[in-house]
């Protein structure tokens, strides 16, 4: 049964002979993990934030701070990109708990990331355990939001480790050493995305179709819409907020009605396109792809990043550059 899974019993069996000081950090894990196997999310229904995974993004990551959770979901390609559940994994985080704003706040950030790195245990303290994967925190809507801090990995467990409450590390997102091992080996650098939430939304396979569908047909009427050369129609898809490269809405139009100037055709190729939904409390989506530019003057291939947000009840481009 699910309480007489290994999960469980690794917490409970730590209690027999604790020390009493000990015993609260234990009291506290045992009841967050078996309030997670006695309130698991419907079966058939998927995180909001996967959107879309690119073909070659195997396997996803979301974390629920007030759950303790780790959800780890595969690429399913037979199913057009479905997130498949495979495991769950209990986890602690900051000791202050989430949303991080700035160094040393011993919060865990809330947002898409992924993973920069693979740190052996060879090269680490013992404090990370068994190996240590950094995030990309702070993402580039971090620091437009005016979020600090460094340091964010998801880790092992010290060795002499006696007990993990919820509530434990500086920020980062720890594991046991025996789920890190396994979980590990579904982590690519650079491709897999670590998505942070406070609380984590979920959605039927219906409703994330229509969301995901929504995104795409916005993004297929960007790119026709930049191929026309119609400038104003091109445009209508930025925000009034929208940033590049210190430029501006109005700095970044001027720039764009420049170079069309000069432009007798223009095709553009997307490839390879993810959508992750940010969790926090802004309607933001991460976008990334590879960009195939062609025009009379001009050829270029690119990884592109862009950040869509609602705004006056549509989808539009409130940041945008290079991946």
């Amino acid at each position: 049964s699910d309480v007489c899974s290994s999960d469980l019993i690794q917490t409970f069996g730590a209690l027999n002979g604790a020390p009493a000081d000990k015993v609260a950090d234990l009291r506290a894990e045992a009841l967050v993990r078996l309030k997670a196997y006695r309130d698991k999310p419907p079966a058939d229904f998927v995180p909001r934030y996967l959107l879309q995974m690119q073909p070659d993004q195997r396997y996803a990551i979301v974390v629920d701070t007030q759950r303790s959770r780790l959800y780890l979901y595969e690429n399913d390609r037979s199913q057009d990109g479905r997130p498949r559940f495979v495991a769950d994994y209990y986890v602690t985080h900051g000791k202050l708990g989430a949303d991080k704003f700035v160094e040393g706040d011993k919060k865990t950030p809330v947002g898409v990331y992924h993973v920069t790195a693979n740190l052996p245990k060879q090269k680490l303290a013992d404090l990370y355990g068994s190996g240590a994967f950094p995030l990309n925190y702070p993402n580039e809507w971090d620091k437009r939001q005016g979020r600090g801090g460094s340091g964010i990995w998801l880790h092992g467990t010290p060795s002499d480790t006696f007990a993990r409450p919820p509530r434990a590390s500086d920020g980062c997102v720890v594991l046991t050493n025996q789920d890190l091992d396994v979980v590990a080996k579904n982590l690519q650098v650079g491709l897999t995305p670590v998505i942070i939430s406070n609380s984590v939304e979920w959605l039927t396979l219906d409703d994330w179709q229509s969301e995901r569908s929504t995104l795409n047909n916005k993004i297929e009427e960007w790119r026709q819409d930049w191929e026309s050369r119609d400038i104003d129609r091109y445009l209508k898809h930025y925000s009034k907020k929208f940033t590049s490269n210190d430029q501006n809405l109005e700095q970044f139009a001027k720039q764009k009605r420049q170079v069309n100037s000069g432009k007798d055709w223009i095709k553009v190729k997307l490839a390879n396109l993810s959508m992750f939904r940010n969790p926090g409390k802004d309607e933001l989506v991460v976008v990334t792809f590879e960009q195939d530019y062609q025009s009379n003057n001009l050829s270029n291939q690119m990884k592109k990043s862009q950040y869509w947000i609602r705004e006056d009840g549509t989808w539009k481009i409130v940041f945008e550059g290079a991946a």
